[in-house]
């Protein structure tokens, strides 16, 4: 069941302006991090993430409600970071696809290469993603990851100047191909997550791709 929280997963939130308290957080989310490899998060308290983190409890209260609004604000940062730093591209486009669209082989292989990347990211944190997309996750980490693939997503389908996806808006217009695809990417990797990330990352996204081939085109 998700758990109501104060704190907001908004992109912006990153850029705090007090650096004290962007390095509280920064020490409890990494801490966070580090202890749900060990353990189960349903196994942590806050007494761990603190003494972790060398903060005190005070501390984390002024930035928390509990351990999984830590483990919350940590996973959508860092899915946010990845994605900040993903090169934009074509999601779906196979190397030896027929692109009407007037995409480069060079452009498919790439996407191809970023969205391995994007699942690799999913392997290495597992244990973190499976807690908070699960049965008993939280509805707003889903709900910002889903929203922040659909934004992708469509950037993608529409073409950019920029480079990377650091200067997504933080919203899109209305656009059903974009929310089609961006919704099974989060059934893919639910459902991967769901059964223990079998195979590799690169397995997964040859596998996505030759199903979603030709379907991001630009609109």
């Amino acid at each position: 069941m998700s758990r109501p929280s104060p704190q907001s997963t908004e992109r912006p939130r990153r850029h705090e302006p007090d650096p004290r308290k962007r390095r509280s957080r920064r020490a409890m989310e990494g801490a966070l991090l580090e202890l749900v490899a060990e353990r189960d998060l349903s196994r942590l308290s806050v007494s761990d993430v603190t003494r972790r983190a060398r903060v005190h409890r005070t501390t984390f209260y002024e930035h928390y409600t509990d351990v999984h609004d830590v483990a919350a604000s940590a996973c959508t940062q860092m899915f946010d970071e990845l994605v900040d730093a993903t090169p934009v591209f074509r999601i779906g486009q196979r190397a030896d696809a027929i692109d009407v669209t007037g995409g480069s082989a060079a452009d498919r292989e790439r996407g191809h290469a970023e969205l391995t990347a994007v699942f690799a990211h999913i392997a290495e944190h597992a244990e973190l993603y499976r807690a908070l997309l699960g049965p008993e996750g939280s509805a707003r980490v889903i709900d910002h990851l889903l929203r922040r693939i659909n934004v992708a997503v469509h950037v993608n389908r529409v073409g950019t100047a920029a480079t990377t996806h650091a200067d997504d808006p933080e919203e899109s217009p209305h656009d059903p191909a974009a929310a089609l695809l961006s919704g099974a990417l989060m059934g893919v990797i639910t459902d991967w997550l769901r059964r223990g990330c079998e195979g590799t990352p690169e397995q997964l996204s040859a596998a996505v791709a030759e199903h979603f081939a030709g379907a991001v085109g630009r609109a």
